[in-house]
């Protein structure tokens, strides 16, 4: 017992040592964790003049699932879900152009119909001709555009809180866009705790040297992002999908978590009137990121209708 509680105590000083001195390295060990636990392997690939990195998962002859992240987020926003969702599925979440580990150039253009036929190239260069996609947030709105222009490439579409539809209220987030701000814009390591609290309904705990962390690495790409923010709140007001709901022609999966504050949940009822073969889920005590805030009941839903198609 003895020897066992001295190699704790040897862990536990290690660890804090690693927190407080090499925080990055702790960051990407826990990364790496959660990685193994979903059963992800990182993978990249080369796409015209653009490298992919994606996070792989589950059979290789599995049907493929391609998951798409939201603005600000990066193939990792997958690996909470992951171990829920892989076994039947070639699970695939890349990063987008413009986040995480691919080409963030400023000169590029970065709106959704881009963005969609980038997804396209992608699949091709993966060799995929047809699969079932999933997007959160701007993920499910490339989704969602990539279902309008490629059609022929979807067996079914699940779309997780996404933008892209007017909805009959609205969001937090539409009223300060609206103003000329941009809540999701991080302005020191203690405004990260606000953000988080702004996207989930009961946000984690972050350490202080994580948020840190998280504030630097959007720092360094603050004109970028607020790029993309901007280009994202123009294509999804002036360029909103409404009246081509109806063009969709994959089933699809609408999830959504009562209490977003950045999409409202009244978007439900627009996409499900309006894409004919669609079903919805709405979760309680839930915000803007079902897929991490209730990994476990997302997924039941999700390989409940992915079961069908």
């Amino acid at each position: 017992m003895e020897i066992f509680l001295a190699i704790l105590g040897i862990l536990m000083v290690s660890l804090l040592a690693l927190y407080v001195l090499f925080p990055r390295m702790l960051y990407g060990f826990l990364r790496n964790t959660l990685r193994r636990k979903g059963k992800l392997t990182a993978k990249s690939i080369q796409v015209g003049d653009m490298n992919w990195p994606y996070l792989e998962g589950g059979p290789s002859d599995g049907e493929p699932l391609v998951l798409l992240h939201g603005f600000g987020g990066d193939k990792d926003n997958w690996a909470i879900y992951a171990p829920e969702i892989v076994g039947k599925y070639r699970l695939i979440a890349p990063d987008l152009p413009g986040f995480g580990e691919n080409i963030r150039d400023i000169d590029r253009d970065y709106d959704m119909a881009t963005q969609a036929s980038r997804v396209r190239d992608f699949l091709n260069a993966m060799g995929i001709d047809k699969c079932h996609i999933g997007g959160n947030s701007m993920g499910g709105f490339v989704s969602l555009r990539f279902a309008l222009d490629y059609p022929e490439r979807l067996i079914s579409m699940t779309l997780f809180n996404n933008a892209g539809v007017v909805g009959a209220n609205e969001s937090k987030l539409q009223k300060e866009a609206l103003a000329g701000k941009n809540p999701l814009e991080i302005h020191s390591p203690d405004d990260v705790k606000r953000m988080l609290a702004f996207v989930a309904h009961k946000p984690m705990k972050v350490p202080g040297q994580f948020r840190k962390i998280f504030y630097e690495d959007f720092a360094v790409h603050r004109e970028l992002l607020d790029k993309i923010f901007w280009n994202l709140v123009e294509d999804g007001t002036e360029k909103a999908l409404n009246d081509q709901l109806d063009q969709v022609k994959a089933p699809t999966l609408i999830i959504w978590g009562r209490h977003d504050q950045l999409i409202d949940v009244s978007c439900v009822n627009v996409l499900e009137d309006g894409i004919p073969n669609s079903e919805s889920a709405v979760f309680e005590e839930v915000g803007h990121v079902p897929m991490i805030e209730n990994p476990k009941g997302t997924a039941e839903r999700h390989l409940e209708f992915l079961a069908k198609y």
